[in-house]
């Protein structure tokens, strides 16, 4: 007679099979059991044909992997801990010592902060390349450049890039090309089908994605993404994916599998109020711009609407410079005055956001030199009209 614990350990009842729910199970695992010593021996982890230990894949994962892969328009995906994983995934599966990557120099901040301090002590160089100019990203290509960064729109000043030509370039060049695509999120365009319908086949090679934003929406999950096409590729990044360690817990993949059938609904719902609040912030007199791609006048707006259409989706993010006759200081009263927008980074929750930026510390070009404070906005899922409310209360401190 076996001990109970021995029972309970080893119990021989499976509970039937045909269960079906909306949501789908929860596998959790570290260690995965095997039937007998042929099928240890014989599965491999690269695959998605079997299960061998909990980093290289679960039921669970797999399942949240093909999903995202489909909404990116890619064929293959993994899953990393951050946005900020995904990037340094990709970084140290393709690149070695002597090689250089060219970063857009208005990208995400810490991608340029990622190769200014472990890539370059890596033997990794790098150039920061004008995305709004492609001859500057084509000057800058040389024999060492292995790895192209691009980004649509550029972080926090919110410029949208030609980015059909700059990958033209890159596929000319022979090199790989790789987005960062959380604004876009697979919704407002088709990172590896770029222009679809007119018979030529041009895309990314490898889409790079924080699902911390608006596949996970609810402001509680941190987990990334890379999304490719070609096998060869993604079998590059994933060996780097099981050097690296990386993985992701369960309940936070559950999570984002909650939340990944509404994202079309709350994209359209971050994008629609957050047009309205950029247009009414247009006519107010304490704010000299206001950048958002699918605003006339904002950097790159014929490129977004040339690659998203003129009733295309641009997220729920926009950023506006105050007037330059007030101080850094007022605008961090302005922020502070705010109480629905909440002080707080990331974005593509149901809480709105902002944050004041120094964008002249942010871009060496110096462009943005005597020009005035930049504050960005992330729109969630209050009332346009309470929010619109709580910035006109927090302009009239400027008045």
């Amino acid at each position: 007679m076996r001990d109970k614990t021995t029972e309970l350990i080893h119990h021989d009842y499976l509970p039937p099979a045909g269960f079906a729910a909306p949501q789908p199970g929860v596998h959790k695992a570290s260690t995965v059991i095997f039937p007998n010593v042929a099928a240890m021996r014989a599965r491999d982890w690269r695959y998605k044909d079997g299960y061998t230990y909990g980093l290289h894949g679960t039921p669970t994962t797999f399942l949240l992997e093909e999903r995202i892969a489909t909404l990116e328009g890619g064929t293959q995906c993994v899953l990393v801990p951050s946005g900020l994983a995904a990037i340094a995934n990709v970084g140290l599966a393709l690149l070695s010592a002597g090689d250089e990557v060219l970063i857009p120099d208005n990208a995400y901040g810490p991608n340029k902060a990622l190769a200014e301090g472990e890539l370059k002590n890596f033997g990794i160089s790098h150039q920061l390349y004008d995305a709004m100019d492609p001859g500057d990203l084509q000057a800058k290509i040389s024999s060492k450049t292995r790895l192209v960064w691009l980004e649509a729109p550029g972080s926090v000043t919110m410029e949208f890039p030609d980015l059909p030509e700059l990958v033209r370039i890159c596929r000319q060049a022979g090199v790989v090309c790789a987005l960062d695509n959380t604004w876009g999120a697979g919704l407002a365009f088709n990172a590896f089908d770029l222009l679809p319908g007119n018979g030529e086949t041009l895309g990314v090679d490898i889409s790079a994605h924080a699902l911390t934003k608006y596949p996970s929406g609810g402001g509680d999950v941190l987990m990334g993404s890379i999304v490719t096409r070609e096998e060869a590729l993604h079998l590059k990044i994933k060996l780097a994916h099981m050097r690296l360690g990386f993985g992701v817990g369960a309940n936070d993949v559950e999570a984002v599998l909650r939340s990944l059938p509404s994202i079309g609904l709350r994209y359209r719902a971050h994008d629609v109020a957050s047009r309205e609040l950029a247009r009414w912030l247009q006519t107010q007199p304490q704010i000299a711009r206001v950048l958002h791609p699918a605003i006339e006048g904002s950097p790159g707006h014929a490129h977004w609407r040339a690659l998203c259409g003129a009733n295309g989706l641009a997220a729920g993010l926009f950023s506006v410079v105050f007037d330059a006759r007030y101080s850094s200081s007022q605008v961090d009263a302005f922020c502070d005055a705010l109480k629905l927008f909440k002080l707080g980074y990331s974005w593509g929750g149901p809480m709105s956001l902002v944050v004041p930026y120094d964008i002249p510390s942010m871009r060496p070009s110096g462009l943005w030199s005597g020009q005035g404070v930049l504050v960005r906005f992330s729109v969630g899922f209050e009332a346009e009209g309470d929010l619109r409310a709580d910035i006109a209360s927090a302009l009239n401190i400027l008045a």
